[in-house]
């Protein structure tokens, strides 16, 4: 009985009571969601959908086919000398074997390259026929010859070949700086010596440099699989057109590991040319080290900008000495290009032709400074 009469004043102290808290959390709310942020975005309207990006060909066999016959493998040969062992040259040792102990080995390597014009011309990599005593050729039409060197450059790793063959198929020469990351490519070589092999895979990078591979760097990067025997083959676009020359990998197996890198042909063209005409590569050079300026540097030559080289040495009789250049200069800009960093102040070096003016702009003890130095013929490296 006694809870009955409590029942009634206790569940209306439960409806208040719930009625109050309901206030307070709507209150609350109310104020937490104004402080929350609005998020926009933006959403494709479903009047307008996107068009379909265009589809690419079911078969790449097309660009294969007007390539291919161009890419031949490169077989060379040297002869190694045996390395002397301290037991094996003790005299009384060589008294009794001395007549079985071979003196000599012939080493055999394999690359590939391609034919570049009818007059026989074939373009490979420098390190695929460094060194070697006989280079022979062999084509995907069965026939193949010796061939002798034209000319190599080890600073960019190329080397032009000849064969005295007719009748050639060859390979036409596509547009490198036109790639986009994205674009796809094919590779085409002689990889492990199992025979012509096509790979297929998308340009993954372009402008690639400071790898160590080579003193001229500008490699187009690619996931097209590359291996050991690909070396100077042709990197084609899906037209049949060469694009680049596909000459190293990164690898932790010594396999493809989806990253590998091909010289453009953009700078194939013009070292090729200079090696048929002049039998060597042929760079401009002023006689100067050089180092990109950090901002440490620049804050103990007391200079803002960070952009720029220093000159570390002058060598001396040499361009930039007689023009007045000296250890310690700043150069901000070369012509009128500005050089963010060395390597791209010995490109624009190296393509000046010997004799032409560049013009050198920058500081010293932090005033501007303004030279003209005449370019020389850089030295070819000594093997």
């Amino acid at each position: 009985m006694q809870l009955r009469k409590l029942f009634p004043y206790f569940s209306q102290g439960i409806v208040i009571g719930l009625g109050i808290g309901l206030i307070v959390v709507l209150v609350a709310s109310a104020f937490v969601i104004k402080k929350r942020p609005v998020v926009e975005v933006k959403e494709v309207a479903h009047s307008a959908p996107a068009a379909p990006a265009a589809p690419g060909p079911v078969s790449y066999s097309g660009a294969v086919d007007i390539a291919a016959p161009a890419v031949v493998n490169v077989y060379t040969t040297k002869t190694v000398t045996r390395r002397g062992n301290p037991a094996i040259e003790d005299p009384a040792f060589r008294r009794f074997f001395d007549e079985f102990l071979p003196r000599e080995r012939q080493q055999t390597n394999l690359g590939s390259g391609v034919i570049v014009n009818e007059q026989g011309y074939v373009l490979t990599n420098n390190h695929v026929i460094e060194g070697s005593d006989e280079i022979s050729v062999a084509l995907l039409d069965g026939r193949s010859a010796r061939a002798a060197v034209v000319g190599r450059d080890p600073e960019s790793d190329l080397a032009v070949l000849k064969i005295p063959l007719s009748g050639l198929p060859t390979i036409v020469f596509g547009d490198s700086d036109s790639l986009r990351v994205g674009d796809v490519v094919l590779a085409i070589g002689n990889p492990f010596g199992v025979g012509q092999t096509v790979t297929q895979g998308i340009v993954s990078a372009t402008g690639r440099n400071q790898l160590g591979i080579s003193t001229f760097e500008n490699f187009i990067q690619t996931d097209a699989a590359i291996n050991p025997g690909n070396s100077g083959g042709a990197l084609i676009n899906p037209s049949g057109e060469l694009v680049g020359v596909n000459t190293a990998i990164f690898s932790r197996t010594g396999g493809s590991q989806g990253i590998g890198f091909a010289i453009p042909t953009s700078l194939v063209r013009t070292i090729m040319t200079q090696i048929i005409e002049h039998g060597e590569a042929i760079r401009g050079w002023l006689g100067i080290e050089i180092q990109t300026l950090t901002p440490e540097l620049a804050e103990s030559f007391g200079i803002t900008n960070s952009s720029g080289l220093v000159i570390a040495g002058v060598l001396a009789d040499g361009p930039a000495a007689s023009a007045g250049l000296m250890a310690g200069d700043v150069i901000t800009r070369i012509d009128e290009h500005p050089v963010p960093d060395a390597r791209t102040a010995l490109n624009l070096i190296a393509q000046t032709p010997p004799g032409a003016i560049i013009s050198l702009h920058g500081l010293r003890e932090g005033k501007p400074i303004d030279l003209r130095v005449t370019a020389s013929k850089r030295p070819q490296p000594k093997d």
